[in-house]
């Protein structure tokens, strides 16, 4: 006779969506509260900067990550864009609207508090203003 493994993770089986923290190094100290906040949400973070972090010291090729990253883009649900947008976060949203996933923007503020924003209200890194009408 064997014994029936139990554990209580196994009874935990609600589906809840994927989402995709896009976030430029502005918000990289932010990352751990980015994930907490998408999963007191309902959602299910996938946070670049919690998997490939190393990335800001260049010890690996950056469009290996950049690959990597797309993937990650391609597989969740939905975009949800915090802080302000960098050229990498404007190509997040550029490839989650082809690929017509839901997009959601957030301010930080006060450096713990996230509040939801839109799209015109976004924060623009400097030089890239010009690019608001593709968000």
């Amino acid at each position: 006779m064997t014994d029936t493994f139990e554990h209580g993770a196994l009874k935990l089986q609600k589906r809840k969506p994927i989402i995709f923290a896009a976030h430029s190094k502005a918000s990289f100290y932010f990352r751990a509260h980015i994930s907490k906040f998408i999963l007191e949400q309902g959602g299910v973070p996938i946070n670049p900067f919690m998997s490939f972090d190393y990335f800001l010291t260049d010890s690996i090729d950056r469009d290996i990550v950049r690959e990597a990253n797309n993937n990650l883009v391609r597989i969740s649900e939905e975009l949800w864009v915090f802080g302000p947008i960098a050229d990498g976060v404007l190509a997040e949203i550029q490839q989650a609207k082809k690929q017509e996933k839901s997009i959601r923007y957030f301010n930080i503020v006060k450096s713990r508090d996230i509040v939801e924003t839109s799209s015109s209200d976004a924060i623009m890194e400097e030089g890239l203003e010009q690019y608001r009408g593709q968000l």
